[in-house]
């Protein structure tokens, strides 16, 4: 931008092939059929202003624990969703991966903040993701509902950590992520300027 670089993108690739398996177990939590969508939950909080707020979001949520943005938060540094497309995908595995890639942005971040007061709209804030890695264990379905898993396991120094993993319904872990981002409190005056 301006002659200067701004983002960096390094990537790798390797061929399945047979292994030693191990993985995390699945947390126990409830179905998504079992769940309002974020719209319905966020129409609890704001009324009306929830179509307004959600309507060209391609990817629907369904809250496990409180949303981030809900007054029923617990912070606590993690936070649990299932997550899929708004619609049927066409059956080519690099838009799911691209489009998990996509949704794996729209909540880690929140992670790190979900243990404090502070929101991402809050005047007194300033956030980024700095860094997002994401790896991809198992080939995927973007429009199944997968369970969005997240901790933050610190903050310290305006930085905060993120890790994630998004499970299949039936189990099986997918892709595990790790966001690093700049979360800097500000300062402010009396006038809150």
């Amino acid at each position: 931008q301006h002659g200067q670089p701004i983002y960096n993108l390094q990537a790798s690739f390797h061929s399945d092939e047979d292994s030693l398996e191990h993985q995390i177990a699945m947390p126990d939590v409830p179905s998504p059929d079992d769940l309002a969508s974020a719209r319905e939950t966020l129409a609890q909080e704001v009324g009306v202003a929830a179509d307004w707020l959600t309507w060209m979001n391609p990817i629907e949520q369904r809250y496990v624990t409180p949303a981030p943005w809900s007054h029923h938060r617990t912070r606590q540094p993690y936070q649990r969703l299932w997550i899929r497309t708004d619609g049927p995908l066409p059956d080519d595995p690099l838009l799911h991966a691209c489009v998990v890639t996509y949704a794996s942005d729209m909540n880690l971040f929140d992670t790190i903040l979900a243990n404090h007061s502070t929101r991402f709209d809050d005047p007194a804030f300033m956030g980024a993701s700095l860094d997002h890695c994401m790896w991809f264990h198992r080939d995927l379905r973007a429009d199944d509902w997968l369970l969005y898993d997240m901790d933050s396991p610190i903050a310290h120094g305006a930085r905060g950590l993120a890790r994630g993993f998004l499970f299949s319904r039936d189990g099986q872990l997918r892709v595990s992520m790790v966001q690093e981002g700049l979360a800097r409190l500000l300062e402010t005056t009396a006038d809150g300027a």
